[in-house]
């Protein structure tokens, strides 16, 4: 027998039913996501990006969640990055959380779409010194020589803005909006007949239903 196949967790901390959850799925994301911190289920807002490109070819990698609010999910990364890159050829996304230690998943799938520069701003001048020289230095996705490529630019950029109070925004640089059009909640349970509550947005109005496991 393969080593993974006796892997097995039986789940039942929790239910979740068409009647408990809230009209509104970014509400009950809210919700959830809160839990999670309550919980401290290691960053709770780090999910897995789905894009593809011209070629059709799936590509997830892990991304952290920086925003919510009642247009969808914000995050932000590299506009010349591959996810950049696919998301300019299909808006398409999906994405998904897993918060094991509650025993929950949540998937969503909408369309992604660049946030406001004024926007990026805001955000990228909160963030720390360190990692706004860092959004200069890294081609994201590129292929460099070696780690001395990254050593050599960090050191160049740093002393380039070692006078300098605010670092400019790079215009390569800024976010996206994942605008929901479904949204799943999986809650474990027991026997692996799992709890599947899910909206999709028809119209203008989120429509509940449930869904076999």
């Amino acid at each position: 027998m393969s080593k993974y196949a006796h892997l097995r967790l039986e789940y039942k901390k929790e239910k979740l039913s068409e009647e408990s959850v809230e009209i509104n799925p970014l509400t009950q994301f809210d919700i959830w996501f809160q839990e999670a911190m309550n919980a401290e289920v290691p960053e709770p807002n780090a999910f897995a990006l789905a894009t593809s490109g011209p070629l059709g070819i799936p590509s997830a990698r892990i991304v952290l969640l920086k925003g919510v609010d009642r247009d969808g999910f914000v995050f932000y990364t590299n506009y010349n990055s591959d996810k950049a890159k696919d998301i300019a050829y299909n808006s398409h996304v999906s994405m998904c959380f897993l918060w094991h230690e509650l025993e929950r998943q949540v998937r969503i799938t909408g369309r992604a779409a660049k946030v406001s520069r004024d926007e990026s701003e805001i955000y990228f001048h909160s963030r720390p010194r360190e990692s706004q020289i860092g959004a200069w230095v890294s081609p994201q996705s590129d292929v460099i020589a070696s780690r001395d490529v990254l050593d050599q630019k960090l050191a160049e950029v740093t002393a380039l803005y070692e006078n300098t109070d605010i670092i400019p925004l790079p215009d390569h640089w800024g976010g996206y909006r994942v605008i929901p059009e479904e949204i799943e909640f999986w809650q474990g349970r027991p026997n692996r007949l799992h709890d599947r509550i899910t909206y999709k947005n028809i119209d203008g109005h989120w429509k509940i239903k449930r869904l076999a496991p």
